[in-house]
């Protein structure tokens, strides 16, 4: 195992934890997926079977766009997980990292007409880069996979109607921090729809907010400022407090 895979598989594996940490996780359903480099189009995916706290570096499985094991491992792999995973890397080239989640939250604004509105600055990030993709029943027709991709096109959010969500990134940190922030947006509105009449901003101005999220090295306006070292900071925190209460993920 070479370098780049082994901190790969340290990356996913500490995702698999904090999925787990801010419970977003479902038992042993759902999956986080990592590509790894090469023309192979190998990627690592969760040991069916394990608790996503349970899942530690050298425990991921490690399979092709066809599904099967390219290496072998005492544990099976979803086959829903193939099904959503491989048809998303076979055809997003910056999809290194595809995350999904089955959370209340998550499967309620994904079960809304209306889906994610701007109601919080959190939303925000997500403005206009949110693809939709209908219910067909649980992910194992693989028949499924062109209508998914060609649904989600260029955006880097899916909801998935009546199931849950889906983010990916060029990262594992890019693809969770997408997730960790579009759980909390979900969260809000529906605390705020239960609560009353919604205030929307102006599209303009989630239009400049996106912007803000979204491009941050962008040339800038007199008196503007910047954060491009955000989600890199926020990422090693995370990995720090990982350190502390969850070490063995590295194993």
């Amino acid at each position: 195992m070479n370098q780049t895979e082994q901190r790969l598989r340290e990356e996913l594996a500490a995702c698999y934890r904090l999925i787990a940490h801010f419970r977003m996780s479902d038992l042993i359903f759902t999956h986080i997926s990592v590509r790894l480099p090469g023309p192979e189009h190998h990627f690592l995916i969760n040991p069916y079977g394990l608790m996503f706290d349970e899942i530690t570096a050298s425990s991921l499985v490690k399979i092709g766009l066809d599904g099967r094991a390219v290496e072998d491992s005492p544990y099976p792999v979803n086959p829903a997980g193939f099904v959503i995973h491989s048809a998303i890397h076979g055809a997003r080239e910056d999809a290194h990292c595809v995350l999904h989640t089955h959370t209340k939250a998550g499967c309620a604004v994904a079960a809304l007409k209306c889906g994610l509105l701007p109601v919080n600055q959190m939303s925000m990030e997500f403005y206009g880069r949110i693809a939709y993709h209908d219910y067909e029943g649980i992910a194992l027709d693989l028949a499924e996979q062109k209508r998914l991709v060609a649904d989600m096109g260029d955006k880097s959010v899916l909801m998935l109607r009546n199931h849950g969500l889906l983010t990916v990134g060029e990262t594992v940190s890019q693809a969770f921090l997408r997730m960790y922030y579009l759980e909390k947006a979900c969260e809000i509105q529906l605390a705020a729809q239960a609560a009353g009449d919604l205030v929307l901003p102006p599209a303009a101005v989630c239009e400049h907010t996106e912007r803000q999220f979204n491009q941050p090295n962008r040339p800038l306006a007199e008196g503007e400022l910047s954060d491009p070292d955000a989600l890199q900071l926020a990422w090693a925190a995370l990995l720090r407090m990982l350190d502390r209460v969850a070490p063995g993920y590295r194993d």
